[in-house]
């Protein structure tokens, strides 16, 4: 399966800056048929990076959308807007949860309105550290993704990609055991399963996301069950995120040779 390194620039760089470290990240970024490279810049910087982007070496993503397609609802932008200047939206993202107030229901309008415009939804999923350390990551991860996936049709999950990013390891240093994660993935899969069906489930890609960086990226992308990294404050770091698109791409091909 195709592996995605998906880097989430949050409220960093202006569309200089924007433009700057592309031309950068663009001099050592790889271009591989396994791997599927997207950046998600600020709103303001997708136009323009639309343009200067080589769209075989990179994608563009945004970091939200509002649900409505059109209507009066100032400072919001739809994914009608972003349709032919993005090809993701992350979706759901626990920083849009918990400092914004979305809740499931919100999420899901957002996850329609992403794929009624043809634009692939990444809906974030996670535990905060009290469910955590309360034993309740089952229990949430059941909820964002039957509440995320609630209006998805069967035409449309293959469309749809889920990231694992749990609260309390986004920007603290901290990452799950192994075995966590790929105790999560089945959570995740098995709950799209219930939903879809299992074959649908082992092809819905599961993405883990929360203080990633090169050092950690190879264990994380070996996880059974991980098909590729959403990468915080490490992809505004060049040689980083280069590298983590490197080790996907000798993961995707090891992958492919074993199954062949």
């Amino acid at each position: 399966m195709k592996k995605f390194i998906i880097g989430n620039w949050k409220m960093n760089l202006n569309v200089h800056e924007a433009s700057l470290f592309v031309m950068k990240l663009a001099e050592g970024l790889p271009i591989k048929r396994d791997v599927e490279t997207v950046i998600c810049p600020s709103f303001i910087a997708l136009q323009p990076l639309s343009l200067q982007i080589n769209h075989r070496q990179m994608k563009l993503g945004a970091q939200d959308c509002y649900w409505r397609d059109s209507g009066a609802f100032t400072g919001e932008i739809s994914a009608t807007q972003l349709r032919g200047l993005a090809q993701y939206i992350l979706i759901g993202h626990s920083e849009r949860r918990h400092i914004f107030g979305e809740d499931d229901r919100e999420i899901r309008f957002k996850v329609q309105a992403a794929l009624r415009n043809s634009l692939t939804p990444v809906l974030c999923v996670g535990e905060t550290e009290f469910e955590y350390d309360e034993g309740d990551t089952l229990h949430v991860l059941n909820d964002h993704v039957a509440g995320g996936l609630l209006n998805v049709g069967s035409d449309q999950i293959q469309d749809v990609i889920i990231a694992y990013e749990p609260v309390w390891a986004i920007g603290s240093g901290r990452t799950p055991k192994p075995e966590e994660i790929e105790q999560a993935v089945k959570i995740i899969r098995t709950q799209i399963a219930h939903m879809f069906g299992k074959n649908v489930a082992k092809n819905v890609p599961v993405l883990y996301g929360g203080s990633v960086n090169l050092t950690n990226a190879r264990t994380i992308l070996s996880v059974r069950g991980i098909d590729g990294l959403l990468v915080g404050g490490a992809s505004l770091i060049a040689p980083e995120f280069v590298g983590m698109v490197e080790i996907a791409g000798e993961i995707a091909k090891q992958e492919e040779i074993k199954n062949e």
